[in-house]
């Protein structure tokens, strides 16, 4: 790996997002949906009176307002490598509804990042998906060192269809894995059902990584209470994970991996620490019956070799968690062009982010762990970097301009959550 302060940081976003207005999928999706893509649109019309209840209106304008020109890139490949180049992003790995305010470049019938399960028509969202995936591929291959294609692939209810759509797709161009619905909705086999091992083994045998991305969550306990949402939406996205390691997915496809896109960071260490203790048969564990027979590593372990997060923007209190997380483990991405995102302002998120993290550990979660797990060309990439990307003397490394709290050494490498009991040994014979 390069690396001298001379050398501009490799950045890839893990995380970024392109679309069509949703009318304009028409041209991709085939002739005999067109009436269904009618009555779709007019559903979508007759529904944004309900969004913009849960928006924060004088954001929603001012975010129009100042960014309607760099909007454009959402599906303007010329205007997209100039945005990318402005905040210093090399690669991407794309995923759909560039739109998160106004949904206006939803993918149709559902088959975006809230996709589920359980509120789509499968024939229907594997149109939808279908279009996308069409158009995607021709936006990726102008500029195809940069892009990686994420494979919208609605697997629940019909796997036989979605196995031929990631293998046409692929076919295509689009190399950025799969996504999946995050929740398989009620009435549907679960993740680790045999029923999806044909799209395991199709992802396996093409090198896709799995994901799922944060968006979806069960609507109809919320209600209009928008902080139940924020507080649970991570985990709907995240919870697929945990299913394939308990279950032996990836005992039966060990080359398969699996990412949790957007879902933060702040959760990980904690919950591998609770499953692994779970596994080891810590106190609280020893009335039940096993449950680890599907596995024959702890599950920290499968996540290292399986598994990854999407550290979109991630913050300073989650990164210093990265070596209880791996380091390698943690892909950023800046969101683009969503506005919880980094973009325009990346440079100055990562200034402040990563001012202190050790370069090393700095350059493998912004760029390096991603030309790994995507199959970026490193070389092809860095020729980006150097003429765009930022230095690390421009990322605040200086004294002067590092936060008060220190994440240099925060953290101990390694997992130590297993190296003495939490709850001691009680005597029962007392």
């Amino acid at each position: 790996m390069e690396k001298a302060t001379s050398t501009p940081f490799l950045i890839i976003s893990s995380d970024t997002h392109a679309g069509l207005r949703t009318d304009q999928y028409r041209e991709f999706l085939e002739s005999r949906y067109h009436p269904q893509l009618d009555l779709y649109l007019q559903w979508q019309e007759s529904t944004a009176g309900m969004r913009k209840e849960t928006q924060n209106e004088e954001f929603v304008r001012e975010w129009y307002e100042e960014n309607d020109e760099g909007l454009r890139a959402s599906w303007d490949a010329e205007r997209r490598d100039r945005e990318l180049d402005g905040d210093g992003v090399a690669g991407e790995v794309i995923f759909p509804d560039a739109d998160a305010v106004a949904a206006t470049t939803a993918v149709p019938f559902g088959a975006g990042i809230g996709m589920s399960g359980a509120d789509y028509d499968p024939e229907l969202a594997l149109a939808g998906a279908r279009a996308h995936n069409r158009w995607l591929a021709g936006l990726c291959r102008q500029s195809p060192a940069r892009r990686r294609g994420v494979i919208v692939a609605p697997v629940v209810g019909n796997v036989e269809g979605a196995v031929a759509e990631i293998r046409r797709a692929h076919a295509d161009g689009l190399r950025g894995g799969i996504m999946i619905p995050s929740l398989w909705g009620h009435g549907n086999r679960p993740y680790h059902d045999a029923e999806y091992d044909p799209v395991w083994a199709v992802c396996e045998e093409l090198g896709l990584p799995v994901q799922t991305h944060a968006g979806a969550a069960p609507g109809e306990d919320l209600g209009m209470h928008l902080g139940l949402y924020a507080t649970e939406v991570s985990w709907w996205s995240a919870r697929p994970m945990w299913f394939l390691i308990w279950t032996g997915v990836f005992e039966r496809f060990p080359g398969l991996r699996f990412g949790a896109q957007e879902c933060g960071l702040w959760w990980v260490a904690n919950m591998l620490w609770q499953m692994d203790v779970a596994f080891e048969r810590e106190h609280g564990t020893k009335k039940l019956a096993s449950f680890g027979a599907h596995m024959k590593r702890r599950p920290s372990e499968y996540f290292d070799a399986n598994c990854f997060v999407g550290g979109s923007t991630a913050k300073r209190r989650e990164l210093a968690d990265r070596h209880q997380i791996g380091v390698r483990n943690i892909l950023w991405g800046n969101d683009f062009p969503h506005p919880e995102g980094s973009w325009p302002h990346t440079r100055e998120w990562l200034t402040h982010m990563f001012a202190d993290v050790p370069e090393d550990d700095t350059r493998v979660m912004l760029g390096e762990a991603a030309v790994e797990m995507f199959g970026f060309d490193r070389e092809e990439l860095m020729a980006v970097a150097r003429r765009i990307g930022p230095l690390p003397s421009e990322l605040g490394r200086d004294e002067a301009s590092r936060p008060s709290t220190s994440l240099t050494t925060s953290g101990v490498p390694g997992r130590h959550w297993l190296d003495g009991p939490d709850v001691p040994e009680i005597s029962r014979s007392a």
